[in-house]
């Protein structure tokens, strides 16, 4: 049986539905246990050598694909196994509801003046420095997130599942788990995380222009979402989250960018949208809701390109005979 585009609608769509109900799987996270898998490949491959450091990423990411398509395989027999398949990888690999929820908890943290239970919170959205930050700056950062996560967290997962299916939707989720555990540019990941960074920015890249494009067309203010995309993507040192940021910048009519504290280093980056005003706390729900109609488009998105392109391959098999 080929792949089947309407069981892949129909799975996508239960799966986002079920990211929506319930967030993330409280027990028992697949990705949680993919990531202390690549930590266990980790300690036997570490050195500080690019070739270690692709052969580490080579062997999680394409391992867990290649589980993904044998599952994929043995559920093509039947359609409602094919479903659920899909349903729960797409539930596993979404993190949507997740991010909103803590975005919410820190924006309602700064509303309540409560600063400190924000810079506590942060860490679990970001890995920035929070004690280096002020309530202004938590905001700015949480916005922030709140833009490139969509991106690496929803758009990006459903563009690769529309793709590849699970196993599309998987190997995705393996890239982007890779570079947030290896990928910085720390001393010890410097070379050994090269190869995960570079995958990512290569898997993301679809994802992220998709982002933007829905962001400007979902946004309270397309115009100047447009502008601001298109004039201060390509500033930010981050070919993925540059226009992502721009985009959502432009559509909330606030300014972000500017210097950033990561665990001890310190980070000048070009300031986007330098004409609005400063995130404010309130920001941070209008982030939210943005993403959240970001993300519903997105699933749209690739449904439809799905169906379009599995009823292209019938019309082309048809002529073909």
């Amino acid at each position: 049986m080929r792949a089947d585009p309407i069981g892949f609608a129909c799975g996508a769509a239960l799966g986002f539905l079920g990211d929506r109900v319930l967030g993330d799987p409280r027990r028992g996270h697949p990705v949680a246990a993919f990531g202390r898998a690549a930590q266990a490949v980790e300690r036997r491959l570490w050195r500080d050598h690019r070739g270690h450091g692709a052969a580490h990423a080579l062997l999680c990411a394409g391992g867990a694909a290649a589980g993904a398509a044998l599952l994929s395989r043995a559920a093509r027999a039947s359609r409602p196994a094919g479903i659920a398949l899909t349903a729960a990888a797409t539930w596993a690999v979404l993190g949507g509801t997740s991010l909103g929820r803590e975005a919410r908890a820190i924006g309602g943290a700064l509303a309540a003046g409560d600063v400190d239970v924000a810079r506590e919170r942060l860490p679990h959205l970001c890995g920035r420095d929070p004690q280096a930050l002020d309530g202004q700056q938590i905001a700015r950062a949480v916005v922030e997130s709140v833009a490139e996560n969509t991106s690496d967290a929803v758009v990006g997962a459903l563009v690769w599942g529309a793709v590849g299916g699970v196993p599309g939707l998987v190997a995705f989720r393996a890239v982007n788990t890779l570079d947030a555990m290896v990928g910085h540019k720390s001393p010890r990941y410097r070379r050994f995380g090269w190869a995960s960074a570079r995958l990512d920015d290569v898997a993301g890249w679809p994802g992220a222009r998709l982002t933007a494009a829905l962001a400007v067309l979902a946004g309270p203010d397309p115009r100047g979402a447009w502008r601001v995309a298109r004039r201060d993507a390509s500033r930010h040192p981050s070919p993925n989250a540059g226009p992502v940021e721009a985009a959502f910048a432009g559509a909330l009519g606030v300014r972000l960018g500017g210097t950033l504290a990561y665990a001890g280093r310190v980070e000048h980056r070009p300031v986007l949208g330098a004409e609005n005003r400063p995130v404010a706390t309130d920001d941070i729900e209008r982030a939210v809701r943005l993403s959240r109609r970001v993300s519903l488009l997105a699933l749209g998105t690739a449904v439809v390109g799905r169906l379009s392109v599995g009823s292209f391959a019938r019309y082309a098999r048809r002529r073909s005979r």
